[in-house]
């Protein structure tokens, strides 16, 4: 799934725009990586799967990311 990322907010949290493109707000400025582990902690949140069932496959350096979720487990 493609989704945008808004580092350095003041919340945690993930939005469904009404087009269904998903925004998530991360605390965590995006410096040494810090950013994306944010990400995948809040993704593991909403999900409600294990952190190690999310991977970014495109964009990690980018705030517009593709990130796979493993919903099987």
């Amino acid at each position: 799934m493609s989704l945008k990322v808004r580092p350095g907010s003041s919340r945690e949290e993930v939005v469904r725009g009404p087009d269904g493109d998903l925004k998530v707000y991360i605390r965590q400025a995006p410096v040494d990586g810090k950013a994306n582990k944010a990400l995948i902690g809040v993704l593991s949140e909403y999900y409600k799967v294990k952190k190690s069932d999310i991977r970014i496959i495109a964009g990690g350096t980018s705030r517009n990311k593709i990130v796979e979720v493993d919903m099987q487990h």
